[in-house]
């Protein structure tokens, strides 16, 4: 793609936006919310990630010059030229100027059940800070260039952040096979939970699935997906429950639970409201969206 892509994007000068999805649009798996390229200077530039809402996103910032601060945890990193910053929101970190600090960048922020997955597997294996192909950053700075002067609709600009998302994947797991193996695994047991709620998931079953033992697969599963899978696969049937509660109104309650894998009603109704914050009858004459009342994905 040559430097010409990143160069460009310089050239035009500092420019960002904020991408949203109109109300009462369907949820994209992939979703930019905002794109940009800057320049800062001094203190007033301060992200912390446990203040910016609960609302799941992530961020991928690439340094073009100057130096910035990052405290991921318990670790401090000093992020300087060719680096690229990845991260999720909300969690422990904070990155910030100093007084004297200069910071140019460009960054592409993005949320969806799709991106957050990818970018969640990549940070595992990566950590926040990684140092990217000088291809990859100029297919980034043509995604970021896109977002900021087109992809004027929803899809297209979906389009463009998953490009984005595909394009770091690439670069990260496709010289890493081991990765991209796990990676493929951990999509194998992810369809597999999507086709069997209303089944038997345990944890040996779905190890089975993946060809690991117990032990490995549960690193591997939590590192990628955040929870443990036993927590994942509850969350998931109550999210499932939830959306026939809302969309299949004749339904009887206790048809839901079976269909969702709860073969105790009563075991259903009590996670339904550690979930939810009210049990399954109430929630469903409220008529609420399921991701309204979900606290964590």
């Amino acid at each position: 793609m040559g430097n010409f892509v990143l160069q460009d994007l310089i050239d035009k000068g500092p420019a960002m936006r904020t991408v949203s999805l109109p109300r009462g649009r369907q949820t994209l798996h992939t979703m930019p919310t905002s794109s940009g390229y800057e320049i800062r200077e001094g203190s007033g530039y301060d992200w912390d990630g446990r203040k910016r809402g609960q609302t799941p996103f992530t961020v991928l910032q690439y340094c073009i010059s100057g130096h910035g601060n990052l405290r991921y945890e318990n670790r401090t990193y000093r992020v300087g030229p060719d680096e690229t910053l990845l991260l999720l929101v909300p969690h422990n970190h904070r990155y910030w100027l100093e007084d004297d600090g200069r910071w140019e960048f460009f960054w592409i922020s993005m949320n969806g059940q799709e991106a957050l997955r990818i970018q969640q597997a990549i940070l595992s294996v990566t950590g926040p800070v990684i140092k990217l192909k000088p291809d990859t950053i100029n297919h980034l700075a043509s995604c970021c260039s896109r977002l900021v002067n087109g992809a004027e609709t929803p899809g297209s600009a979906s389009a463009v952040a998953y490009e984005a998302a595909m394009v770091l994947y690439d670069d990260v797991f496709g010289s890493h096979p081991s990765f991209g193996g796990e990676y493929r695994t951990m999509q194998q047991v992810l369809s597999h939970i999507d086709g069997n709620l209303d089944k038997n998931l345990s944890v040996d079953d779905l190890a089975a699935v993946a060809g690991l033992s117990r032990a490995h697969f549960s690193r591997i599963f939590a590192a990628n997906e955040g929870l443990p899978p036993a927590e994942f696969v509850l969350q998931k049937r109550l999210r499932q429950a939830a959306k026939l509660l809302t969309t299949a109104a004749t339904m009887p309650i206790k048809e839901v639970s079976v269909r969702c894998g709860f073969e105790d009603p009563n075991y259903f109704s009590k996670v339904f409201r550690r979930l939810y914050g009210i049990n399954p009858s109430e929630f469903r004459s409220t008529g609420m969206y399921p991701s309204m009342r979900v606290s964590k994905s």
